[in-house]
């Protein structure tokens, strides 16, 4: 009932004050997403198989069963596998730039309702702990909340509740943007950038799932699956919520 009445009052209240696009700006009518109109929504790429397996881009035309991408052919991943669930381009980047750089936490519901959409993201996510990737202390003081850690309440929710979220690692080197740097000065800017939280211990029976917002290189999540397998994870995926 209390979920119901939440859904009935936010209806009325887009109906007094329609939300607006975060893409294009325009007013966004009734669909999947609320802060997405329905063609900026269209163009959402939501991934769907087939996908690398070890970061999740999607694959376009003929491909080998099995293989990595190109993102991932020099890699050397230390986690197993890799999902993702939109493209980091167009209506993707808007939501994620949103989130990340103005404070737009009234995205989350958008962000769980593309979790739902990706095929099989929901299932690679059940039964998993989410080790969101930390911010240093400085950038959380800055920003006020961790995104990764909204995004892995986000993949909970997305998988219905079968999952949980338990942050043991921080990051101990306060290190300049990644933006601009290819894998090789990525991989160098976070050498010894991450550490197990105090008094953080992992289960070698339990499967632990990186989270990141997004995947670009794969340097930050290689560097904190060092990390976790140090640690003693023995079974170690990640998932972003994006990619590129």
């Amino acid at each position: 009932m209390e979920y119901v009445a939440k859904k009935i009052y936010r209806a009325g209240i887009d109906v007094l004050f329609p939300p607006s696009c975060v893409d294009c700006g325009g007013v966004v009518e009734a669909g999947w997403y609320r802060h997405l109109c329905g063609p900026c929504a269209a163009r959402l790429h939501v991934v769907q198989p087939p996908f690398c397996p070890t970061c999740g881009h999607p694959f376009f035309g003929a491909l080998e069963e099995n293989r990595r991408c190109a993102h991932c052919e020099t890699l050397a991943p230390r986690f197993g596998e890799g999902r993702t669930a939109i493209l980091l381009q167009g209506s993707g980047r808007s939501l994620i730039h949103t989130l990340k750089y103005h404070a737009g936490l009234h995205v989350l519901g958008d962000i769980t309702s593309a979790m739902r959409r990706a095929s099989g993201y929901a299932d690679y996510v059940r039964g998993a702990v989410l080790v969101p990737v930390p911010l240093h202390p400085r950038k959380h003081r800055e920003r006020r909340y961790n995104q990764s850690r909204l995004l892995a309440d986000c993949a909970v929710q997305a998988a219905d509740g079968q999952a949980e979220v338990k942050e043991l690692l921080r990051r101990i080197t306060d290190t300049p943007t990644q933006t601009h740097f290819d894998r090789e000065a990525r991989r160098e800017n976070l050498k010894n950038a991450f550490a197990l939280a105090p008094g953080a211990t992992l289960n070698p029976s339990l499967r632990y799932l990186l989270v990141d917002d997004v995947f670009t290189t794969g340097s930050t999540l290689n560097s904190c699956a060092a990390v976790l397998r140090r640690g003693g994870a023995l079974r170690l995926d990640v998932v972003t919520f994006g990619h590129g």
